[in-house]
């Protein structure tokens, strides 16, 4: 069963991701800002199949905890959320870490399709 930690400092935000996501039977952690995230990478030891963090947080945002993760475990699939073109930008150079970057507001299917697709990239 894959583990995905999720970071969205919304909890609507991070409670809908969360329920579309374990009905693909995921584990599911949660994390209400980055620095929480990696916090929870550190103290598991990466075990993590897929990060799914939004970009703008307060604290640590995606983009830092992602470039953290990725430093850290570069084993761990990564997958941005972000509800703002100017975050979706700032996330443009970060392709050789980053699965993809998925926009806000998103239906449940596509979150679970984006998810599916960053889980099954890993097999390569």
């Amino acid at each position: 069963m894959p583990r995905v930690l999720i970071a969205d400092d919304e909890e609507s935000m991070r409670l809908l991701v969360a329920r579309a996501i374990a009905m693909d039977g995921h584990e599911i952690v949660t994390a209400e800002d980055g620095a929480e995230a990696l916090e929870i990478l550190t103290r598991d030891e990466g075990a993590f199949d897929l990060l799914l963090t939004d970009i703008k947080m307060p604290v640590m945002d995606g983009i830092a905890l992602a470039l953290a993760a990725a430093r850290d475990f570069p084993r761990l699939t990564i997958l941005l959320m972000t509800g703002f073109a100017d975050q979706r930008e700032r996330a443009s150079g970060l392709e050789a870490i980053v699965h993809d970057v998925i926009t806000k507001p998103f239906a449940v299917a596509d979150i679970r399709t984006a998810v599916a697709d960053a889980l099954a990239s890993r097999s390569d």
